[in-house]
């Protein structure tokens, strides 16, 4: 946390301690932001949801978030890193999703803050804010067994939402939500491929925009779900839409790698040459021959069910036998 917080472990600040960050931005630690005063909407991964008084946002590592900070408005935000939260989770920050909320109850809420929203009433709000002035003032003398007070401290902050939202949490866990949201994410990052399939400007932070995920994030997801590097799958879709056009138009090979993403002509033909085993020229002639070589079956459904089957030569006519 060198670039936000002034502690590695744990830090706890309000919003007059520094200026909220204004653009949509990630880190690689936890952070919970509690609102105690101004209405405003928070914007975690894809989903954007309002944030009213008593709001709690859980944000997990790695997450595309912004959440506006209105003049007068009062928030408290807690960063900690992994090993604090858990030190027996080894779990990479990027596989958190994958974690049984069995097996570690506390990051419920980070995983599931894209689909619920976490107020809290009026009498868990003032425990919380009991919670939150013993973190500060703990944090800010930070003798012996302060870690184990802000520790439990934070869990107990963490408890207090999971246990008044313990039925939607259950619900969620049991529904394999995260799952369907690692799916949505893959197939908004595969609508921005075939979008841009032609263009400059694709790239792995401009799908990374497109699925509301962090860069590192989805170079992670797409290499867990499909085995391939970003690079490897764009270039898996040119190839594949190259051999569509070279099969199926009469586009030049120029024509054809400029629709494909590819601006050096030259450049296209080596890549289609490893992909293919062929050139782009090659591809399209034996593709070509291939379609001008096969049967007709349209005139004789019998030869249709029986590919092999031809019919016979037809026979001369007999000579007449002269008189």
């Amino acid at each position: 946390m060198p670039e936000r917080s002034d502690r590695l472990d744990f830090y706890i600040r309000d919003q007059t301690t520094r200026p909220a960050i204004t653009e949509p931005h990630r880190h690689d630690y936890f952070q919970i932001q509690i609102n105690l005063g101004g209405d405003t909407v928070q914007r975690i991964g894809g989903a954007r949801r309002p944030f009213p008084r008593g709001a709690v946002a859980f944000i997990l590592p790695y997450r595309l978030h912004l959440i506006p900070h209105p003049p007068e408005s009062r928030f408290m935000v807690i960063n900690f890193s992994q090993q604090f939260l858990r030190a027996d989770l080894e779990d990479d920050p990027l596989d958190l999703e994958d974690v049984s909320v069995h097996r570690a109850v506390e990051l419920a809420p980070f995983r599931f803050q894209e689909y619920l929203d976490f107020v809290l009433t009026d009498a868990d709000l003032a425990e919380v804010r009991q919670l939150l002035a013993r973190m500060l003032e703990v944090d800010g003398a930070r003798g012996f067994g302060a870690t184990a007070l802000l520790r439990g401290y934070l869990l107990q902050l963490i408890g207090i939402v999971c246990a008044r939202h313990a039925e939607p949490l259950q619900r969620l866990a049991d529904s394999e939500k995260q799952r369907t949201g690692r799916r949505d994410a893959l197939a908004r990052v595969m609508r921005h491929i075939r979008a841009q399939i032609a263009s400059d400007e694709l790239s792995l932070t401009s799908a990374a925009a497109a699925a509301f995920l962090s860069p590192n994030y989805l170079a992670h997801l797409i290499k867990k779900e499909t085995g391939r590097t970003f690079t490897e799958l764009v270039t898996d879709r040119r190839m594949a839409l190259a051999q569509s056009l070279l099969a199926h138009s009469t586009k030049r090979v120029g024509e054809i790698a400029q629709a494909v993403g590819f601006r050096d002509e030259a450049y296209f033909s080596r890549r289609f040459r490893r992909t293919t085993g062929m050139s782009p020229s090659d591809y399209r002639n034996a593709h070509h021959a291939t379609a001008d070589t096969q049967p007709s079956t349209a005139a004789n459904p019998a030869n249709a069910a029986h590919p092999a089957r031809r019919d016979p030569p037809a026979r001369p006519a007999p000579r007449r036998a002269r008189a």
